[in-house]
């Protein structure tokens, strides 16, 4: 199969199937690798290491309500300096 960079995909599902959704994304979490593919050739692996930024958004609008997860990590880390700096 051919690899993708990007992964899309919306639908209307039941609470739960997204919580099955949810569910697989966790495993894929503990695992440190999640793949995303579709009925379309590709697929797109990620590989979570190390420490993640995690946010969360809701918003209730008087015609709808919503909220997002949004997992982020660097592929290289930066290496932050391990010694104070010297100042006098």
């Amino acid at each position: 199969m051919k690899s993708k960079t990007e992964f899309k995909y919306e639908a209307l599902l039941d609470p739960d199937d997204i919580q099955d959704v949810l569910k697989a994304l966790s495993k894929g979490l503990c695992k440190g690798k999640l793949e995303f593919s579709d009925e379309k050739e590709g697929t797109l692996q990620l590989d979570p290491k190390g420490l993640l930024r995690l946010k969360v958004t809701a918003s209730d609008d008087e015609d709808s309500q919503q909220f997002e997860v949004k997992v982020r990590w660097e592929k290289r880390p930066k290496r932050l300096n391990k010694t104070a700096p010297k100042i006098a």
